[in-house]
């Protein structure tokens, strides 16, 4: 797998976002599958900076493979944050109105919905989230 460190800020947003799309390139991705990756990894890393190592900033991992047979995407994102498995929020209740509906989760929700698979773990002080997406 190929990786870039970062800090976890917003501001390294678009270097995760470039260094995805850099991974992609020449394996004939379609928009709507390259858009849905690329919210599922604004979500998820967003996450990260806004609430990982929250007031501070730490650092975040972004691993990036290309599969083959099948062809697929696989990405991990890894903190040393504080211990969380997003997994287990209840998803939000898409029937309700946005103003009906608690906040949050609604992101993660996305990512479980638009990605073919997602597992979290916590591995030697690390919180490992990883999506699989087939192209």
């Amino acid at each position: 797998m190929r990786e870039i460190t970062v800090s976890a800020c917003l501001e390294k947003l678009e270097a995760v976002m470039d260094f995805v799309r850099e991974q992609l390139d020449g394996y004939g991705c379609s928009e709507k599958q390259l858009m849905q990756i690329e919210i599922a990894v604004e979500e998820i890393y967003v996450n990260i900076a806004n609430y990982a190592y929250s007031p501070d900033v730490g650092l975040a991992v972004i691993r990036c493979e290309v599969r083959e047979d099948p062809l697929q995407i696989v990405i991990q994102f890894l903190d040393r944050g504080r211990p969380y498995n997003p997994l287990n929020k209840e998803d939000p209740d898409t029937g309700l109105g946005a103003d009906e509906r608690e906040i949050g989760g609604l992101g993660i929700y996305m990512v479980k919905k638009s990605m073919d698979g997602i597992r979290y773990s916590y591995e030697d002080g690390k919180n490992i989230l990883t999506i699989t997406k087939f192209l």
